[in-house]
């Protein structure tokens, strides 16, 4: 997750930047950089790889100045270049930015046609540019912020300095995390508590949609209408040695939350939005030679293999196998020549996965890790390594690690298929932008946490819960079903819903509630009519769907969540957000350990 500092000061800021981007460190980062006004004049230091690149070019060439901000970067949108490294610069403006602008192509599009000249691959720089275009037009500041925040899509926050405001910095949210902090005489953002915990202890989360307004010592925040509004401010005990929950209960809450900010960021390092193309940089093997792919997960990242068999065969056509780790070896399985296998983890330590991709090796297989810690030893004996970007994951149940892998996942299908031409030019732009939109789509399913919670109380009384999907989607039933047992103790199943009427329907009773999951799609009807055999059965039913899914089925079930409607292929990631947060509740109204339940660890570091 890249890092955001603004810094309103009564002292020279330029230090204290760099020492917050240094509490950032532990987000990830490829590239560092600041900005500071001075005299009315905006200047900027940038470095590509560590902050200590940045501190040399800082000490050859400082920047002075009493307001600033600041940025570590995961390469998204282009590669990890100086010329890439944020803040990037308009004719009046700076900006930093975490997150995804869905719509940049066309904004860029026409502020080229407007005059603009991008020096930058970025979705970033188009913020500076809209602001500097509406700023030359003759709109105040508060106003040009307040117009081009509207004319952006997608999951973002922002720090903002406009030239000859010395005092007065803005920031805003949607979909991503931001934090105002009050100092003496200061005041500060921060894309968590821990960038600010060597400033100020006291602190205010934006809420969604907020943007705000800081001067040194004035703080106004404004709604998405443009409305001043009032948020609490509290005292945080982040340090810049901790993981901060901020104003969450706990760590899996705070990382569902984080969710379209983080996949937002993976998708963008995998996928060239300017071009809707897929791009797998530097692959070690071809995919048009490959003769079979083998994936091996466990856990969570088990049922995300599951989700990309289904992808990789309907797009790329190649014939997949999905392996348990821990029955892989002792399978004594038939690896093909040519074959490639593709070993899933959240950590890159988990022992069962580490002793199969010891055996693919052995075996001749060419390897592949996709996992969260690239210095992870699954990472260093794979023969390549597809990150999946989504920070520290603290919630023993796996939340944001699992539709990150997901992102990675949907995106190699798709570079598969174009690189075996079994996917065209114009299909692979509709999935690349049914992908780019997935940030966005998923900071609406947040909004319905409170009507989750609701039912969440019910399913709490249950002993025995199952879920139920078909194609992608029976995979998230699984998912689902994993996430309840694990942290709320309640036992759970999930079925292809296909097989209900081949045993489980036995179970069916009041007394046990049924999660199904049946987004719009080619099986749609098909899950439909599972779904009401089970509800003859006198099934309590708890449907997910989107709005012409549920226009004319609502009434059949005792509780309905209504999702955005994407491509068939967007959706596991979109519906994993609802199952995860009805297992979080059902936790938290049992009064279970959500973040550490029992007889389960973060890295299972034994067979």
């Amino acid at each position: 997750m890249c890092g955001i500092i603004g810094i309103v000061g009564r002292a020279p800021v330029s230090d204290r930047l760099v020492d917050a981007l240094r509490r950032l460190e532990y987000r990830g980062y490829d590239s560092a950089g600041i900005a500071t006004l001075c005299n009315s004049r905006l200047d900027r230091r940038r470095a590509s790889g560590k902050l200590r690149n940045l501190e040399a070019v800082l000490e050859k060439s400082p920047l002075e100045g009493l307001i600033g901000i600041g940025h570590t970067r995961w390469a998204t949108h282009g590669a990890p270049t100086e010329a890439n490294a944020h803040p990037h610069l308009g004719a009046h403006v700076a900006v930093v930015h975490n997150g995804i602008i869905e719509n940049f192509k066309e904004l860029r599009d026409a502020l080229i046609k407007a005059g603009h000249s991008f020096s930058s691959d970025t979705d970033t720089e188009v913020i500076a540019h809209l602001l500097s275009d509406r700023i030359a037009r003759g709109l105040s500041p508060h106003d040009a912020v307040k117009d081009t925040l509207d004319q952006l899509e997608g999951a973002f926050a922002l720090a903002i300095l406009i030239n000859g405001e010395d005092r007065v910095m803005f920031g805003a949210r949607r979909g991503s995390p931001l934090v105002v902090g009050y100092g003496e005489g200061e005041s500060y953002l921060g894309s968590d508590a821990i960038a600010l915990a060597g400033l100020t202890n006291r602190i205010c989360y934006l809420e969604e949609g907020d943007w705000v307004q800081m001067s040194n010592d004035t703080v106004q925040i404004f709604d998405m209408t443009g409305a001043a509004v009032e948020r609490p401010v509290t005292l945080s005990a982040a340090t810049g040695a901790l993981v901060d929950k901020g104003n969450h209960r706990h760590f899996m809450l705070k990382e569902i939350y984080e969710q379209p900010t983080v996949v937002g960021q993976t998708l963008s390092s995998y996928i060239d939005p300017l071009n809707q193309r897929i791009v797998l940089q530097d692959l070690c093997f071809d995919p048009k030679t490959i003769s079979r792919i083998t994936l091996i997960a466990c856990g969570t990242s088990y049922y995300a293999a599951m989700v990309a068999k289904y992808w990789i065969e309907h797009y790329a056509h190649i014939p997949v196998d999905v392996d348990i780790a821990s029955e892989f070896r002792y399978r004594a399985p038939v690896l093909s020549q040519g074959g490639l296998a593709v070993f899933i983890s959240q950590s890159g330590e988990t022992a069962d996965t580490l002793a199969a991709l010891r055996h693919c090796k052995q075996a001749g297989q060419t390897v592949a890790a996709i996992v969260n810690v690239p210095e992870s030893t699954m990472a260093r004996e794979a023969d390549m390594v597809f990150p999946i970007h989504a920070g520290p994951e603290i919630g023993v149940a796996s939340t944001k690690a699992f539709t990150c892998q997901l992102s990675v996942l949907a995106a190699l299908a798709i570079g598969f298929g174009v690189l075996r031409k079994t996917i065209d030019r114009s299909l692979e732009a509709t999935l690349v932008q049914a992908l780019s939109e997935v940030p966005s789509r998923m900071a609406e399913v947040l909004h319905h946490d409170e009507k989750l919670r609701d039912i969440a109380a019910d399913l709490a009384n249950a002993r025995d819960v199952l879920y139920l999907g078909r194609g992608t989607d029976y995979p998230i039933a699984l998912e689902g079903a994993l996430k309840l047992k694990e942290i709320s103790y309640i036992h759970a199943e999930g079925y292809a819903a296909g097989e209900l009427k081949h045993g489980p329907i036995a179970l069916i009773d009041q007394a046990v509630p049924i999660v199904v999951i049946a987004p719009m799609g080619p099986l749609f009807e098909k899950t439909v009519s599972n779904m009401e055999e089970a509800i003859a059965r006198g099934g309590k039913v708890i449907l997910m769907s989107c709005k012409d899914g549920l226009k004319n089925h609502s009434d059949m079930a005792v509780a309905s969540i209504e999702l955005p409607q994407v491509h068939p292929m967007a959706t596991p990631l979109l519906y994993a957000l609802p199952v995860q947060l009805l297992a979080y509740h059902t936790a938290v109204h049992k009064g279970t350990d959500v973040d550490q339940p029992r007889n389960l660890a973060k890295s299972v570091t034994v067979e």
